[in-house]
């Protein structure tokens, strides 16, 4: 059997197209781009010519996109701007956050930095927007309010106009982790009241080790890395040029195919939502099933016996991949935090399967014959 790769949370393969554009930066077009000479210019031009391409794309100023090595430099990035530069005290997050916010939170918390608190979440492990509220109206301290734009195990979408209007209403930071999507939905961070941003362009047939902070021309922060005048002062350090290229051109392509690419990935996520309720007794889903999900990833719960319990072993050796959570999180079973917080039922196994354009129907049906037989 044929390797099946339905884990494309974690990471996805890198598109032909883009591997295309970044090819001559890896090999004739290797100038430093602080250099002065001509190899210099034409690698400064090409960044550039990028990240006025992801501006336009997010509709912001490129004057507002910072190039990082992924989201988890730019999760910590932005709360510690927010703690050192913009003075917020208290932080508002969610115990369902992806660990490059949670752990980064509660490291400044334990630092008697911030003080920290976690707004209510709903039954389906949506964000309660009016405890949100309560919480910011009672606060008399700065606040930088940290909260997911899609959950990366369970799917849920936040609605971030939403929130950034709260916070707009009691003078708070936005800072929403989007690494789930950027790249998955057209975004208007002009329109979304957001102050920080972040993407990570392996999550859409991007490159590995490149990622993106938005911030809002709106606020003024000081230099996160010393040493150079790299990303206008702020990030230090010869820029990751292929990477960036094909950041750009990742994002294009996702957005340019978005419509119909969207529908294809969504259709096979409720195809295999009815096939393993029509072939798994006991079958269950994680999280907001609605309109309000994230049509790539799908959080399924199995009843737990001793098969089921080694079930992502089981997949594995039949070349199935697949993950029981959360990827960053590999290499430790501890358990999923998302699904301990919104279904902590001992007596249920969760895989999480996420889809991209070149998963097909007769994969899915493979996928769900074999886990049938395994348990």
């Amino acid at each position: 059997m044929d390797r099946i790769y339905l884990d494309n949370a974690a990471t996805t393969i890198l598109d032909k197209d883009v591997l295309a554009v970044m090819m001559p930066y890896l090999t004739s077009h290797f100038g430093n781009p602080s250099s002065i000479y001509s190899y210099g210019r034409e690698t400064r031009m090409a960044i550039e010519n990028a990240r006025k391409s992801v501006a336009k794309l997010l509709n912001v100023k490129s004057g507002e996109i910072f190039f990082t090595s992924g989201g988890t430099e730019s999760n910590n990035t932005a709360i510690l701007l927010s703690i050192r530069d913009l003075g917020c005290k208290h932080i508002i997050s969610s115990s369902i956050e992806h660990h490059a916010v949670l752990h980064t939170v509660e490291y400044h918390q334990s630092k008697n930095s911030v003080s920290l608190s976690f707004v209510k979440l709903l039954q389906n492990g949506n964000v309660d927007l009016v405890d949100l509220e309560n919480q910011l109206a009672a606060q008399k301290e700065k606040t930088l309010v940290t909260l997911m734009h899609a959950n990366n195990e369970i799917g849920n979408l936040l609605d971030i106009n939403a929130v950034g209007a709260i916070c707009k209403k009691y003078n708070a930071v936005f800072h929403s982790d989007c690494v789930q999507t950027v790249g998955h939905y057209p975004l208007d961070l002009r329109k979304s009241l957001v102050h920080f941003i972040s993407g990570s362009g392996h999550k859409f047939h991007g490159p590995k080790g490149i990622g993106i902070l938005f911030i809002n021309e709106n606020i003024k922060v000081n230099p996160l890395m010393h040493g150079g005048g790299q990303e206008r002062n702020m990030r230090a350090g010869t820029e990751n040029i292929y990477g960036i290229i094909g950041f750009a051109k990742a994002l294009e392509l996702a957005n340019t195919n978005y419509e119909k690419e969207s529908v294809q990935i969504q259709w096979l996520k409720t195809y295999m939502m009815e096939k393993l309720q029509k072939e798994i007794e006991g079958v269950s889903f994680n999280g907001d099933c609605s309109s309000k999900s994230l049509y790539t990833v799908l959080s399924v719960s199995l009843p737990k016996t001793p098969k089921s319990e080694m079930i992502l072993f089981g997949l594995d050796i039949n070349n199935i991949c697949v993950s029981g959570g959360s990827a960053c999180s590999s290499g430790a079973d501890i358990g999923s935090h998302v699904i301990r917080a919104i279904n902590n039922n001992p007596n249920l196994v969760t895989i999480r399967f996420s889809f991209s354009k070149l998963n097909t129907k007769d994969e899915i049906d493979k996928v769900v014959s074999k886990l049938k037989e395994l348990i």
